[in-house]
């Protein structure tokens, strides 16, 4: 089974959020299962010299875009086993950052019609192209409408990945036949039109030939109008063509055992974890108090991730609770700019760390009691499997993944791996907040949670079985 992963970003060569630490790590897991997987991206600027200085050029070819023909260069190189082909095009990707050019509608068309025409000349051929959100959406359509009928092509099948329905990459109709040479057969509802415009997202759940998304609550959640961005009803419509499979992390590289960020390293030891927060409360500047709980945040600083819940209850929490808080992270000037003011207000319960650090979110995994996310919406979440892998523990809004991967514990039974809440509410948050801290000053119970936290399996081990399930049912009928 030959598989390309087409995608924007992938860990460790670029990355704005969770998409990135899935194209990372999903393919090794594949691998294993017995595929050959690879990849291919873009070769934009901010890819760190380290990874530019190690790829070997493959191809130089052209790209038709319309009427225009432009440069496409191929360079590759191997990362733990996995190997990279980077589209290369210094026009379109030649820039700071990733996303946000009033162009991306062109750049991204450049890029999905790029790893088709190079397809032929990679010395790969695939059985499955498994494209992954908006920025390769249109990859299963310009399949069917400019390639099937060349025998290459003919037999390859394709999957479809939504990480985020919020983002759907919606552009204007002259994109449609100018850049990519669709005629206005596949711009009907039930193709890629939406509200006159284009839909990259749209575009690759209509044509796939399997669609998923990162987890089965999540897949619920996006066949309702309050989840569905105006797709739930074409969602709902796919029936068995529609699957949710949880995402995992990379196992070995985020490992207290091993991981050399962290203080002290450990595997299941509460005192190891204990110097840990000892370690962490110095480096934030809280008083050094083993006992009393720290709880953490490690997120984008936007709506989506619940803030508006901790910005209307966190001055009660810390006024009357012996608690300690810490945020990491970086976003809307808006929350950045109250966490700051919050961490003044409390300088000896909280800390804002306003910025992003790798190393120091190892740490905050490492040295915390709890792990708070009660987002919005959250269509799987990595930061929670993070929290568990190193016995922080979750405490999160039962939606998306979240709901799938946290357990609320059950003080009669000895199950569960967290604490959880269902309605976005501040003072239900506050409550399950409260009730936390009670266990954890039991510390049987706490022992019995942290426990059934770092002994869960939250590889990609099981994920990728049931992907290779999913490309195995799609080319059966080759």
């Amino acid at each position: 089974m030959n598989i390309l992963f087409a995608a924007a970003e992938a860990h460790p060569f670029i990355k704005t959020g969770g998409l990135a630490d899935v194209i990372g790590a999903l393919p090794q897991a594949l691998q294993k299962a017995g595929a050959d997987v690879r990849v291919i991206l873009p070769k934009y600027k901010g890819i760190p010299d380290e990874y530019k200085e190690a790829m070997r050029p493959v191809i130089v070819t052209d790209v038709p875009l319309g009427w225009r023909r432009q440069y496409c260069g191929i360079e590759m190189m191997e990362y733990e086993g996995i190997p990279v082909y980077f589209v290369d095009n210094e026009y379109y990707f030649g820039r700071d950052g990733v996303y946000g050019y009033m162009d991306d509608g062109e750049r991204f068309a450049f890029f999905n019609r790029a790893v088709l025409e190079v397809l032929p000349l990679l010395e790969f051929k695939p059985d499955v192209l498994h494209t992954h959100d908006w920025h390769a959406g249109m990859i299963p359509l310009l399949l069917q409408a400019h390639y099937a009928h060349d025998a290459f092509y003919s037999e390859i099948r394709t999957v479809f990945t939504i990480h985020n329905l919020l983002y759907q990459g919606v552009f204007p109709h002259s994109l449609f036949s100018d850049l990519l040479e669709l005629d206005d057969r596949y711009f009907t509802m039930d193709g890629v039109e939406y509200y006159g415009n284009v839909n990259f997202l749209k575009a690759g759940i209509v044509y796939a030939d399997h669609v998923t998304t990162v987890s089965p609550t999540y897949a619920q959640e996006v066949q309702t109008s309050h989840y569905g961005y105006g797709l739930d009803g074409l969602l709902s419509s796919l029936g068995n063509r529609f699957s949710g499979i949880v995402n995992g992390i990379d196992t070995n590289s985020y490992n207290p055992a091993t991981d050399n960020k962290i203080a002290v390293k450990y595997r299941t030891s509460l005192s190891k974890k204990i110097e840990n927060k000892v370690e962490l409360q110095k480096e934030l500047g809280l008083p050094v108090r083993p006992d009393v709980p720290l709880m953490v945040m490690v997120t984008r600083l936007v709506d989506s991730k619940g803030l508006d819940l901790v910005c209307r209850v966190l001055d009660e929490l810390l006024y009357y609770d012996d608690i300690q808080f810490a945020v990491l992270g970086t976003g809307e000037s808006d929350y950045e700019h109250w966490f700051r003011e919050a961490a003044n207000r409390f300088p000896l319960k909280m800390s804002a760390q306003i910025t992003f650090n790798d190393g120091l979110s190892r740490r905050f995994y490492a040295g915390s009691d709890l792990f708070l996310m009660p987002s919005r919406f959250e269509p799987c979440g990595i930061s929670q499997l993070l929290a568990l892998r190193y016995g922080s523990i979750p405490l999160v809004r039962e939606t998306g993944g979240l709901n799938d991967t946290v357990q609320s514990y059950n003080e009669f039974t000895g199950e569960g791996n967290g604490f959880s809440f269902t309605n976005f509410n501040a003072h239900d948050m506050m409550n399950t907040i409260r009730r936390a801290q009670e266990f954890y000053r039991e510390k049987q119970h706490w022992k019995t949670i942290v426990k059934n936290a770092m002994s869960g399996d939250y590889s990609w081990g099981v994920s990728a079985e049931e992907y290779m399930d999913i490309y195995r049912d799609i080319t059966t009928d080759k």
